[in-house]
């Protein structure tokens, strides 16, 4: 299956409000360029190419002045394209990584190395095209992962988040939730898997990426059903909540979302410039070790 993808948009707006001095945007993907970086031959879609001096002059355009790349489906588990990126802007970025089961150890220790902080895994009962490595994979690399301490990321359906809970009994380091846990924001903030989500928050146990609002609610372009969910995530803990733009925006055929008004959108939706600064800065730099 090989999707289409619409390319990002080239001249996003520009924020209406300031955004603070050591800003992260904490989920967003670089493809290729695929002449240096190959897409894998199993990929569920093929993006355009969206490299890494594309997401930096969207940064700067933003404001924001750190980043963390999270792996993407058309990269497979090749990181190449994601160890350029860390080795080229070793003060600005971060990596979230997806790898084989079998990884060498001096293989992953060198991926911790280059600034490296998290493995991703996918667990979307009835989804087709994520990564096959779930919560079993997880399992199997836990040890060798807090070992050096890499924490976890999920691209989960919080409606499926209680199949994790038991792999998360012994873990000690960071789990988080990709896009307000990939919700259907229509079905609002009283369905099962939104309340779990927001209790275990709430107790410390997960972190949540408050980005893809444009994944969650089909009300392009200012998703005003995903607001509840956002606005719940923070109150239950705004400590443990992160923000994601989500670029280049893989999966989209239609309704490409300006990276500026979804910055907008958060801003409006976080009306507490302490919040606001928490969720950017603080968090980020206390997660993903940016000084």
């Amino acid at each position: 299956m090989d999707l289409p993808c619409l390319p990002p948009v080239a001249a996003p707006k520009k924020p209406a409000l300031p955004t603070p001095a050591g800003a992260c945007d904490t989920h967003f993907h670089l493809f290729g360029p695929a002449s240096k970086f190959p897409y894998a031959p199993e990929r569920a879609y093929t993006p355009p190419d969206a490299p890494l001096e594309a997401l930096l002059r969207l940064h700067d355009a933003l404001g924001i002045q750190r980043g963390v790349v999270v792996q993407g489906n058309a990269h497979g588990t090749d990181p190449a394209a994601l160890l350029d990126a860390l080795a080229r802007e070793p003060r600005r970025l971060r990596g979230v990584a997806i790898v084989k089961a079998g990884i060498a150890d001096a293989e992953l220790r060198r991926m911790a190395d280059a600034g490296v902080r998290a493995l991703r895994f996918h667990h979307m009962p009835g989804g087709h095209g994520f990564s096959p490595f779930g919560l079993d994979a997880f399992a199997a690399l836990a040890p060798r992962m807090a070992a050096l301490g890499l924490h976890v990321q999920f691209m989960m359906n919080a409606n499926a988040l209680q199949d994790a809970v038991p792999y998360l009994e012994n873990w000690r380091l960071p789990a988080v939730i990709d896009h307000m846990g990939n919700v259907d924001a229509a079905k609002g903030v009283n369905q099962p898997g939104v309340q779990l989500m927001c209790r275990l928050l709430g107790e410390g146990k997960i972190w949540v990426k408050v980005s893809g609002a444009y994944r969650v609610s089909k009300q392009y372009p200012d998703y005003p059903d995903a607001r509840a969910l956002h606005e719940a995530l923070v109150a239950a803990n705004p400590g443990q909540v992160l923000w994601g733009s989500d670029w280049p925006h893989p999966r989209l055929d239609k309704d490409m979302p300006d990276d500026g008004h979804l910055l907008d959108l958060f801003n409006a939706w976080t009306p507490d410039a302490v919040l606001r600064r928490k969720i950017l800065v603080d968090n980020p730099a206390r997660l993903y070790g940016f000084k």
